[in-house]
């Protein structure tokens, strides 16, 4: 999963700072643990905008798609037209 790394990083830079990246789980159930609220699922948005060009106009945003770290992976891969493997 190529992508959740950078993923990591960001969470962890922008929610997270007392927690190293290597430490978040895949799996960690960001929005029911209050670690993004709606507007850090924005700051989530404009940043996969930014950094995968996902033009979020076109695409659905579900919570779900934001609820953890290989949801938001599954999500950009989807929405950029690639697969996690391949981003």
């Amino acid at each position: 999963m190529p992508n959740a790394q950078a993923i990591k990083a960001f969470l962890v830079e922008e929610f997270l700072p007392d927690v190293p990246a290597a430490r978040l789980d895949d799996h960690y159930d960001l929005l029911e643990n209050g670690v993004i609220d709606s507007l850090g699922l924005l700051k989530v948005i404009a940043w996969l905008e930014d950094r995968y060009g996902i033009n979020t106009d076109e695409v659905d945003l579900a919570p779900e798609s934001f609820r953890s770290v290989a949801a938001i992976e599954e999500f950009a891969a989807a929405a950029s037209g690639t697969t996690a493997e391949a981003a």
